[in-house]
């Protein structure tokens, strides 16, 4: 009897509960109402993504090896066209751009004292992993490479970064016409940036290889048993000075379409004029044992069981030809038209171009793209179409010089900085499970928010909740949602164009871990499938959560930007500099530390208003507020650019050479380089565009609480 009873309470307690409203959903940006409406439409959404379907999307796009300006990437292009037609998008696209683009016509590397040696300058086929035999695979060269012929001495110059050369200039060791070895990392600088610093130390050619210390056996079991680089790979690239100007070198700040003019290549301020070529550790092996010279520093050594050695007694032969010219790019461009804002976009991108098979890098984004459109496309077909329309490109030229989408950016400036939205780019979907994003300031609390929405397929937890206690570890102070997201971002990416150039917000996502085959044959669908992402769990991931957020900002009804997390970044940038002492004494920051802070007032006093707005369903004069958002950050450009860098527009986001984050480009640069007038004159840009910013974040308040219409 009490068995009896106590089934019925259960039940009646269940039916009661059933019975309740459920919970009131709360998303930046909407209405209650609209709220609740978006999180089912996120739910259904999340559930139509399929890691299956990932995967058999991943195995297409690393069938073959496909670099910018190849047949099989062009032949890419076509069939991403044909699939998004198949998928339901519309107004599908293919842009060309004729872009200059290098492959490799002969590469040759010898030791020809004191010992002979041929390098082998091709990577070793593995027998578990077929696609490691295939044929169309090339060997060793970087882009963008000079061509040049030299029998010089050779120089262990670490990794070629500035404070390398000053070291051996202290030991008397000059690179002047020699060929210099250095290592891809240690610490991490862009090969172009490596190449640039030896052609300004006159150096003939530099050799670049993977030490095992950095991404081989030191670090773990190598592919194919373990995720680290074996013993033939080595690291493809460009050497393109995009640090510089980004995009086509020849069509510097225009698009390089049918017709346009080109600049010779002497006078492109980002090719390289040095030879470079990539080398495997088991090449760079004999020329370290055998180049002589004195003992290198502790913190030169490396992980081979040799001495380095800082060389200038062995003599390397090294050849290069490349043919360098303008071959066609092709921009694949399809829309979802918005349902009643077709004015405002919410881009989403990924580049196509891979060096070889492209497994992580970057056939993973590709693959959560198209299984993302996929589901996007479904939903169209069931007519939910967004408010804002949703645009989605594949870039190609990337690895190149982010040529892709600089031209299409270039081409579409103008509409792009009226209706340009946000941009969420995604590189490489994932090579471990460890979420690393970035955000321009204003996005970095929607992100945050969005990620309590996901499941991490790894521990059962929200993405939210991963994603803290990862950042947690070997922190003594507490992580907060304020320290989530990298607000710092560098270049290296196909957002570059949108956010440097065009002021655009944007998102950039991406799942990493441990990964030693970057750039190399062995990035692979082996890789991935055994390695990386077995089950495409984190694929399927970064398609649920690219496209809620896209969704989120189609949809939203005021958009979900934070001025007063922007304005903090702002104003822990300026103090940082601040605190430097010589920078105190000869720049007066107190002027730009106020208004900083007046922003971050006036950011605070927005989110209530937006908030207030929001919960009364009272956001009358929505789109004038949007469109004053909208203004924020491309109020940040300096139509002059940082000096010396015009291209770079923006005054808080830039990039080093090393692609490396760069705050406050101007003020950081002049203060580094002890130009202190410099730096007063760009403290002073930056000051306008902070009180600019500031009266633009008031007027939005103020029409958020004006009656409709007035």
């Amino acid at each position: 009897m009490r068995n009896s009873l106590a089934v019925f309470l259960l039940l009646t307690a269940a039916t009661l509960h059933s019975q309740q409203p459920a919970p009131e959903a709360k998303i930046m940006g909407f209405s209650p109402a609209a709220a609740t409406s978006q999180s089912a439409l996120e739910q259904q959404y999340k559930g139509m993504i399929s890691r299956d379907e990932a995967r058999k999307f991943h195995r297409y796009f690393t069938a073959e090896p496909h670099p910018a300006g190849s047949e099989r990437n062009n032949e890419l292009a076509r069939w991403i066209a044909d699939q998004w037609k198949e998928q339901g998008l519309e107004d599908i696209k293919l842009h060309r751009y004729d872009v200059l683009t290098s492959f490799p016509k002969e590469v040759a590397l010898e030791m020809v004292a004191p010992v002979a040696y041929k390098a082998l300058l091709r990577e070793q086929p593995i027998d578990v992993d077929p696609d490691t035999k295939n044929p169309n695979v090339l060997g060793a060269y970087t882009s963008m490479s000079a061509s040049g012929e030299v029998t010089a001495p050779i120089v262990y110059a670490h990794s070629g970064n500035p404070e390398d050369y000053d070291l051996l200039r202290k030991r008397g060791i000059s690179v002047k016409g020699k060929v210099v070895l250095v290592r891809y990392s240690n610490p991490y600088s862009y090969r172009g940036f490596k190449a640039l610093t030896a052609q300004r130390e006159g150096a003939a050619a530099v050799l670049i290889y993977s030490d095992p210390q950095e991404d081989g056996y030191q670090k773990g079991k190598v592919f194919p048993d373990g995720p680290w680089g074996p013993e033939y790979h080595f690291q493809r690239g460009a050497i393109t000075y995009d640090f510089i100007v980004a995009g086509d070198p020849l069509t510097p700040g225009w698009a390089s379409t049918e017709g346009a003019k080109r600049i010779p290549m002497s006078e492109a301020k980002s090719l390289p004029n040095i030879m470079m070529l990539p080398i495997s550790w088991h090449d760079a092996k004999p020329l370290l044992q055998h180049m002589g010279g004195p003992r290198a520093p502790k913190s030169w050594q490396g992980g081979l069981p040799i001495t380095y050695r800082l060389g200038g007694v062995g003599k390397v032969h090294v050849k290069i030809q490349m043919d360098t010219r303008p071959m066609p790019n092709y921009v694949v461009e399809a829309r979802i038209r918005g349902s009643e804002l077709p004015d405002e976009w919410v881009l989403l991108g990924n580049h196509r171009d891979a060096w070889e098979f492209g497994g992580v890098d970057p056939s993973s984004g590709t693959a959560s793209m198209m299984e993302m459109t996929r589901a996007l496309g479904t939903l169209l077909r069931e007519g939910k179409r967004p408010r804002r329309t949703i645009i989605v490109c594949s870039w190609d030229g990337e690895e190149v010089g982010l040529t892709g989408s600089t031209e299409w950016g270039e081409q579409f400036s103008g509409e792009l900085q009226q209706k340009l939205v946000a941009y969420l780019n995604v590189d490489s979907s994932t090579s471990g499970p460890d979420f690393e994003p970035g955000a321009s300031g204003s996005l970095a609390t929607m992100l945050v928010e969005a990620s309590k929405t996901l499941d991490d397929p790894a521990t059962g937890k929200s993405l939210y909740e991963a994603w803290r206690r990862r950042r947690q570890r070997g922190q003594k102070k507490k992580v907060t949602d304020a320290d989530l997201v990298n607000t710092k971002i560098g270049s290296g990416s196909d957002h570059t164009v949108f956010l440097n150039h065009l002021g655009r917000p944007t998102l950039l996502l991406q799942f990493d871990g441990p990964y030693g085959v970057y750039h190399s044959m062995y990035d692979d669908f082996y890789w991935m499938d055994k390695i990386g992402d077995p089950g495409y769990r984190y694929h399927a991931l970064m398609s649920q959560l690219w496209g809620v957020l896209a969704l989120r900002l189609a949809n939203a009804e005021l958009l979900p930007h934070d001025f007063l997390a922007y304005a903090r970044d702002v104003h822990s940038w300026l103090e940082v500099l601040a605190r430097d002492p010589e920078a105190r004494k000869r720049v007066d920051f107190k002027a730009a530390l106020q208004h900083a802070g007046e922003m971050e007032a006036a950011g605070d006093e927005l989110n209530r208003a937006l908030a207030g707005a929001l919960a009364q369903s009272k956001a009358a004069n929505s789109s004038a507020v949007n469109r004053t958002m909208m203004q924020v950050e491309s109020n940040w450009l300096d139509p002059d650019g940082i000096p010396d860098r015009p291209w770079f527009k923006h005054t808080l986001y830039a990039a080093r050479f090393t692609y490396a984050h760069l705050e406050l480009p101007g003020v950081t640069e002049a203060v580094e380089a002890k130009d202190w007038k410099r730096a007063q004159e760009q403290l002073a840009i930056l000051d306008a565009a902070i009180q600019k910013n500031t009266a633009t974040v008031r007027e939005a308040t103020k029409m958020l609480r004006e009656p409709a219409g007035k």
